[in-house]
């Protein structure tokens, strides 16, 4: 790590607008393209994500590099995802440039989806830390978090509703299949909102900050995507109880009722009640019941 007079220069909204001019970029709302240009944004983030000099973190969407220039002034290693080629073949030169005294092996950039990422190169991280594509990012955090075991904590930025459920606890108006399905892997909070003026451009939505820490995930005698379908149908319609919701999964309401009663859940309950040890217990009833192997 740089001593922290010989640290990383952040980008500003100069800096980042050169950038973009000089590789005649056109942010894209399908890429979910909003570029921090606030330094104390940026040093927010690794602040409130907890890492340290011994932490190799993946970043996805790294974009220009606000965010990965000040990470590399933290943290040992930084693994950046990026599936714009453009950005992807520009950023090693602006960590080259803005972090010249970095070692060879702290900065790597993968052009790649981090959708479709099944490895990563160089030591195990520890860390996810990312101004996540808005389009993508729950996707994005449940298959990195499936992914890579050795993510041991990490802070994500997020559209603010998305931050929401992701926090959200049972019987929350706000939880939901993310709420369920990320709790599966850690412990989530929220960890603050961000203001629409950091960005470039200005994003139409809020955003809010996410931070989790792993924990182990649920001993149950069913696989994960077991308990997932429990989750999805559960919350695919709402208002419907569990009874009607999970019918098409146990094969007959009789049957989702006989498996709602052994997992000790009320038949008429719906899905927002349950938390994700109560949808391993489901899932594990559902599967008794439908006479497959446990």
């Amino acid at each position: 790590m740089s001593s922290p007079s010989a640290g990383p220069r952040l980008l500003g909204p100069a800096e980042v607008r050169r950038l973009a001019a000089e590789l005649d970029l056109r942010p894209t709302k399908q890429r979910g393209q909003n570029f921090v240009i606030d330094p104390n944004t940026v040093r927010r983030i690794v602040r409130e994500s907890g890492v340290g000099p011994d932490d190799v973190v993946v970043e996805v969407g790294p974009g220009l590099g606000s965010l990965t220039l000040a990470l590399l002034d933290d943290v040992r290693r930084v693994v950046a995802v990026e599936v714009d080629p453009l950005l992807a073949g520009r950023l090693p030169a602006t960590v080259a440039e803005l972090a010249p005294d970095l070692p060879a092996d702290a900065f790597e950039v993968v052009l790649a989806d981090a959708l479709r990422v099944t490895d990563l190169p160089g030591p195990a991280p520890t860390a996810l830390v990312a101004n996540l594509p808005y389009n993508v990012s729950v996707p994005v955090l449940l298959h990195l978090l499936a992914l890579l075991p050795s993510l041991e904590r990490g802070l994500v930025m997020v559209q603010s509703e998305v931050a929401d459920r992701l926090a959200a606890g049972p019987g929350s108006r706000t939880y939901g299949v993310p709420s369920v399905k990320a709790a599966w892997h850690a412990d989530v909070r929220r960890a603050g909102a961000v203001g629409r003026n950091v960005f470039w451009p200005a994003p139409n939505v809020d955003s809010g900050l996410v931070a989790w820490t792993r924990r182990e995930p649920p001993t149950t005698a069913v696989s994960r995507e077991a308990v997932f379908a429990v989750v999805d149908a559960a919350f695919a319609q709402r208002r419907k109880a569990l009874r009607g919701a999970l019918r098409g999964l146990a094969g007959s309401g009789e049957a989702a009722t006989a498996a709602l009663e052994a997992a000790g859940i009320e038949p008429m309950a719906r899905g927002e009640q349950l938390d994700v040890d109560d949808f391993v217990r489901v899932a594990e009833a559902l599967a008794a019941v439908r006479g497959e192997a446990a």
